[in-house]
């Protein structure tokens, strides 16, 4: 397993936030991230935190946890299949490992220890909950089990664990019983729960922006409207009067628990898949290089991270420019044209120009005549045309994808929606859902457009008629096209397929033949792109095993897709994207800043020709931004 390899950001993280956790007393934060590492931050001063300690994993750490019963205990959870047990000292001196639980099955995406202070359960992709005794390192028994990936678990101080999954299960039982306490089902994925600290409510963040309270057997106590946007993360207060939600609005909804509504912040900088509350603190995860820090009673700023991470998003190219959308809002714009000669693969090209486009992540973006547009995760579209700015209003959800359909615009949303666009204004002309989830990856066609979502389909038509052309065993991240009579779809389940497709545009006239199933690496499949002729593609992937894989396509030798496939180039963390420049180059692009344009050479063999890193194109541009301000 590669370890992440990315420059050390003396500010704090080099890449997004994905939990935080206060502890109890206040004066300490610990903080992960996509960076593979967790930060102790103190707090006393919550107006000026500072780093004390710098731990490490192999790849980026999904969650920690404070330990109950003794405060200088931290337990972290990562992707690389481990749940790292350290001592923390208050002082400078270094954090001891004190033990690994190692190894699971697959990545760990939650923790929480049980009041004895002494055992930990993990809930992880594979569905399954576990206890162990943390420190020891020695596994004790299975806790529990979802149908798909396990996201939450939390701990009552009596010892009751809940468990939430994308199965959309909740589940309580008190470990050693033979099954569960009680269990609640629902429609969509749930990500979030927490006991209130009695122990009395456990708070559901639900998928379609609810949160449900519900009382220890899970019967209903009230239901909070938060966000026309997922819920994803609940904090209590300590007196358990109030609380904390963090929604995929961009924002953080403070509550009373009688369902109040009290204040709501808004930052396009805070990631709130994560919140944590001691001592009237609240803190949040962030897309920037730290975590955010509110006052409870008032939701009044106190700190805010002070440096943006550039991990690139999202690409386009069009008439010798590309666009490479980041974390940070920016957008880099590089002349193509202007790039130096082919015997030097890392000369940085001559013309970059910072564009800064949004307050936080562009996911998508999609560029003609001259305009560009920006896909964000506030939920809104920002075009840059004919020297003026123009915003959306805000379309309900992030906006994972974007494209062109003729004349018109269509995003896609997380809530799994199509919202039709008219370029000149962004106003909204239609609007459906179309997918049973999140719609990742939208790629023009000559007449409609390609979608992959999390419901793991690959559809192909206008907005409002899709045709499934195949579907994957898990989420689709990706879809590409070639020519408009192949296309590539790459998925969470390891694989890549790829297949050729027919319609005229016509309502039930798209259909895929020959559609190949590539073995990809042993993690998620994030990015996919197609070269060459159709009649003989070139397919290459991107994944979270930070390896970019090429694949020649055989149409009449299926079987050989079994053992065929080679890694081309490997990167410093995961790939994130990938955009086609013409028939014969894409770029990729890595969540390390690496971006790459491969080509094919003599023989159709993928080769890179360039290789640049997005903080030398920050450099080169010189920090010369247009003006245009959010």
């Amino acid at each position: 397993m590669r370890p992440i390899d990315l420059p050390v950001n003396p500010a704090g993280h080099a890449a997004p936030v994905t939990h935080v956790a206060l502890r109890p007393d206040g004066t300490r934060l610990a903080s992960c991230s996509y960076d593979g590492t967790v930060l102790v931050w103190d707090t006393q001063d919550p107006a000026r935190p500072a780093v004390l300690h710098r731990m490490r994993h192999r790849r980026l750490v999904n969650a920690c946890a404070w330990n109950p019963a003794s405060p200088a205990l931290l337990a972290t959870a990562s992707a690389d299949k481990t749940v790292a047990v350290w001592r923390v000292p208050d002082d400078a001196g270094p954090p001891v490992l004190v033990s690994v639980l190692a190894r699971h099955t697959d990545d760990i995406n939650s923790v929480d220890w049980m009041p004895d202070g002494e055992h930990l359960i993990c809930v992880s992709e594979d569905g399954r909950a576990t206890m162990w005794h943390a420190l020891t390192g020695a596994f004790r028994s299975e806790v529990g089990s979802h149908t798909a990936h396990c996201m939450a678990v939390s701990v009552s101080p009596d010892g009751v664990v809940a468990t939430a999954g994308e199965d959309g299960m909740v589940a309580v039982r008190r470990p050693g019983t033979d099954s569960d306490t009680a269990v609640r089902h629902y429609g969509s994925s749930i990500e979030g729960c927490a006991w209130s600290h009695s122990g009395e409510v456990l708070a559901v963040a639900r998928d379609d922006g609810k949160v449900d309270l519900l009382t220890a057997g899970l019967e209903l106590l009230r239901t909070l409207e938060v966000s026309d946007s997922a819920a994803r993360t609940v904090g209590w207060s300590e007196d358990d009067t109030s609380l904390v939600i963090g929604a995929y609005d961009g924002a953080l909804h403070f509550f009373a628990a009688d369902g109040t509504r009290t204040h709501r912040v808004r930052d396009a900088r805070v990631w709130p898949r994560s919140v944590s509350v001691a001592r009237g603190l609240v803190a949040a995860g962030s897309f920037w290089s730290g975590p955010h820090l509110y006052a409870l009673d008032d939701a009044t700023e106190i700190a805010v991270p002070t440096a943006p991470n550039h991990g690139p998003n999202a690409l386009a190219a069009h008439d010798g420019q590309l666009y490479i959308g980041c974390d940070s809002g920016t957008v880099f714009a590089v002349d193509l044209d202007g790039t130096t000669t082919d015997d030097d693969t890392a000369a940085a090209p001559r013309a970059v120009r910072a564009l800064d486009v949004a307050d936080g992540p562009v996911l998508a973006l999609a560029a003609r005549d001259g305009a560009l547009y920006a896909a964000t995760y506030s939920g809104r579209v920002i075009g840059l045309l004919d020297g003026r700015r123009i915003v959306s209003g805000q379309l309900g959800a992030p906006l994972p994808s974007l494209c062109f359909d003729g004349d018109t615009l269509v995003a896609g949303t997380y809530n799994g929606e199509l919202v039709v666009l008219d370029p000149r204004t962004l106003s909204v002309l239609a609007r459906r859902r179309a997918h049973g989830g999140s719609v990742k990856s939208l790629t023009a066609l000559p007449s409609g457009f390609l979608s992959a979502a999390t419901d793991r389909t690959v559809a192909a038509g206008g907005p409002h008629r899709r045709d499934t052309l195949w579907e994957h065993g898990n989420l689709v991240n990706a879809v590409a096209v070639l020519g408009g009579r192949v296309a590539a779809s790459a998925s969470r389940d390891h694989t890549v397929k790829v297949g050729r497709i027919t319609g005229d545009g016509g309502p039930g006239t798209w259909r895929a033949g020959t559609v190949q199933t590539l073995l990809g690496p042993d993690e998620s499949v994030k990015c996919v792109g197609l070269l060459g002729d159709p009649d003989a593609p070139v397919v290459l992937a991107g994944s979270y095993d930070f390896g970019l894989y090429a694949w020649h396509v055989d149409w009449d030798a299926t079987a050989r897709t079994l053992a065929s496939g080679y890694l081309l180039t490997a990167f410093g963390q995961g790939l994130s994207c990938m955009a086609p420049l013409d028939g014969d180059r894409l770029v990729v692009a890595g969540w390390d800043g690496r971006i790459v344009v491969v080509d094919l050479g003599p023989g159709g063999e993928p080769r890179v020709r360039r290789d640049w890193r997005i903080g030398d194109l920050a450099a080169r541009a010189g920090r010369h931004e247009e003006a245009l301000a959010v």
